[in-house]
C-alpha cells in the first residue's frame, strides 16, 4: 500500500468518526458545561495515546520535544485544538448537529486563505465563487426567525476559522517534527488544559458530573479526540493541506445524516440543498485548481 493511499484512508476514516461524535457532543452536555466537556474529552484522548507514544516513539522523541521551537509549535496547535473543539460545543447550545458540523467544513475553504495571507501560498481564483456558494448555503441552512439558532451558527463559522488554521499548522509541524503520534498525544494534553483554566471559571466542574456525561464523553474522547486526531496526522502526513482538507469535510456528511437517523434532527429541503451547495462548493474548491493544472500545466 502507497503512503498516500494509507493517508488517504486515514483521513476518511477520520472524517467517519468525527461526524458521528457529533451525536456525543451534543448529547453530552446534560450534566457539564462545554469548557468541562472539552477539557474531559481531550484529556481522555491523551490517556487513550499515551500508550502508543511510549511504545512506537518515546526514545526517538526524547532530545527532540524540549526544543524551544517544538514547544512553541506544542502550545499553538494545542491553543487551536482547544478552541476549536469549544466553540463545537458553544454552538451544539444553540444549533443543530447538522448545521454546526456543515458551517464547521468552511475549514475546507478557509484552509487557501490562511496559507495565502501566512504563507504567501497562491489562492485559485475557483476559491472566491466556492465563498459565494457557501455563503448561499450557509444562508439556507439558517432559520432567520430563530435568533439563537442564528447564534449557534454564528459560532460555529468561528469555530471553522480555528480548525483551519489547526490543519494549516499540523502540516508545517510534520514537516520538522514527524512524529504523529506525539503530536497527537501532546496536543491533546495542552489542549485539555487550555479548557480546564475556563472551565474552573465559569463553570461547575465536578467528577460525578463528568461520570453522568460519562458514555458521551468516552466516545468523543478515545474514539474522536485519540484515536481520529491521530487519523488526522497520519492523513496529513501524505497529502497537502488542501487536498486533506476537502476530504475532512466529509465529517459534515457523515454528522447530519447520524443526526437525523439519531437524534431526529429533520433536515428539510432547503436545509437539504443547502448542504448540497456547501459541499458542491468546498469540492469545486479543490477539484478546479487541480484541473487547470492538467490542462494548462499551470496551478
Amino acid at each position: 500500500m502507497s503512503k498516500k493511499v494509507f493517508s488517504l484512508i486515514c483521513a476518511v476514516s477520520c472524517s467517519l468518526i468525527w461526524g458521528s461524535a457529533f451525536i456525543a457532543q451534543d448529547m453530552g452536555m446534560d450534566y457539564n458545561g462545554p469548557f468541562t466537556f472539552t477539557f474531559g474529552r481531550l484529556f481522555l484522548g491523551f490517556l487513550t495515546l499515551i500508550p502508543f507514544l511510549l511504545i512506537y516513539e518515546y526514545k526517538k522523541i526524547k532530545p527532540l520535544i524540549f526544543k524551544t521551537q517544538n514547544i512553541y509549535n506544542f502550545l499553538l496547535i494545542g491553543f487551536l485544538l482547544s478552541m476549536g473543539n469549544a466553540l463545537q460545543q458553544f454552538a451544539l447550545l444553540y444549533t443543530d448537529v447538522a448545521n454546526t458540523a456543515v458551517f464547521t467544513i468552511f475549514y475546507v475553504v478557509l484552509v487557501p486563505f490562511v496559507s495565502y495571507y501566512f504563507f504567501s501560498k497562491f489562492i485559485h481564483n475557483s476559491v472566491w465563487l466556492a465563498i459565494i456558494i457557501c455563503l448561499f448555503g450557509g444562508i439556507l441552512l439558517t432559520e432567520f426567525d430563530n435568533i439563537q439558532v442564528r447564534i449557534g451558527d454564528s459560532i460555529a463559522v468561528v469555530n471553522a476559522l480555528f480548525w483551519a488554521f489547526h490543519i494549516v499548522f499540523i502540516s508545517r509541524f510534520l514537516k520538522v517534527f514527524n512524529f504523529p503520534i506525539t503530536i497527537a498525544c501532546v496536543q491533546c494534553l495542552i489542549a485539555s488544559l487550555f479548557a480546564l483554566l475556563p472551565a474552573l471559571v465559569f463553570e461547575n466542574v465536578e467528577l460525578s458530573n463528568m461520570i453522568l456525561d460519562g458514555k458521551e464523553m468516552i466516545y468523543a474522547g478515545v474514539l474522536s479526540s485519540g484515536i481520529a486526531f491521530l487519523l488526522q496526522i497520519y492523513g496529513q502526513q501524505n497529502l497537502a493541506p488542501a487536498p486533506v482538507a476537502i476530504i475532512f469535510s466529509l465529517e459534515g456528511v457523515f454528522a447530519s445524516i447520524f443526526g437525523w437517523i439519531i437524534l431526529s434532527q429533520y433536515l428539510n429541503e432547503i436545509k437539504i440543498v443547502g448542504i448540497l451547495l456547501i459541499l458542491f462548493a468546498v469540492i469545486f474548491s479543490q477539484l478546479a485548481p487541480l484541473y487547470d493544472r492538467k490542462k494548462y500545466g499551470r496551478i
